[in-house]
């Protein structure tokens, strides 16, 4: 990864994450499948809802028949922290049209914005439209192709949970933390890992009180606040 922003560069930091979509995608596509999704329906999903957590849950849902009302509280819930990452990155887009942010927020996922992370290391925190609609419209389309043909391979799947296959995004955004904590040169790594310890207390601590998509936005804005407390006392 390099200072460059332009929309070449984007196709070229995004290409690491994107292997990561594919296994995921696939992974989602077998789960829905062996869920009796069809393909059509996969393909729609991905191409609308677009968020790996949320598919995965919808397609467990759907499958044992939950009310709609349900599944739209369980996707607002979880895609709710995408509020928090899209106000982390505005400020960096903030001289930009508000046509151009809005197409970024639409697009933002938990990889992007992890990989904009990074990039800012490297761009003196700088960040431009040009190198996001890169990344994020490549991760789309290779998200989208990668559940197709997840759910076509699914029929040769008779049992996805007993090859782990749910637990394939929770991989993912372990490795996208890990490099986040690696690669951010501005904040000590002892910074990182007190965060992150304090989120999975506070993420432990909020499921034995409250469902677990409630919970995950409590340990992210408690993590968040932590971290403006740590912030402030390192300096």
């Amino acid at each position: 990864m390099t200072g460059e922003l332009s929309f070449k560069a984007g196709l070229r930091d995004v290409l690491p994450t994107v292997f990561g979509y594919i296994g995921v995608g696939l992974a989602f596509g077998i789960v829905a499948r062996t869920n009796h999704l069809s393909v059509w329906l996969v393909l729609l999903m991905s191409l609308v809802v677009y968020g790996g957590s949320v598919q995965f849950v919808l397609a467990t849902m759907l499958a044992s028949a939950s009310p709609i009302g349900a599944m739209l509280v369980s996707a607002v819930l979880i895609h709710a922290r995408m509020s928090l990452m899209s106000m982390t990155v505005a400020p960096y887009l903030r001289r930009e049209p508000t046509w151009q942010n809005v197409l970024i927020g639409t697009l933002l996922t938990d990889e992007t914005f992890a990989l904009s992370m990074n990039k800012l290391n490297k761009t003196g925190r700088v960040l431009r439209p040009a190198w996001f609609h890169a990344a994020n419209l490549t991760a789309y389309l290779v998200w989208a192709a990668a559940t197709v043909v997840g759910a076509m391979l699914g029929g040769l799947v008779p049992d996805s949970q007993a090859l782990g296959l749910d637990f394939a995004a929770v991989a993912m955004f372990i490795g996208l933390l890990y490099l986040q904590m690696i690669t951010d040169r501005s904040k000590p790594l002892v910074r990182h890992l007190a965060v992150a310890a304090f989120v999975a207390v506070a993420m432990v601590v909020a499921e034995r009180f409250v469902p677990g998509t409630t919970a995950i936005l409590i340990a992210t804005v408690a993590g968040c606040l932590f971290g403006m407390v740590v912030e402030n006392h390192g300096h």
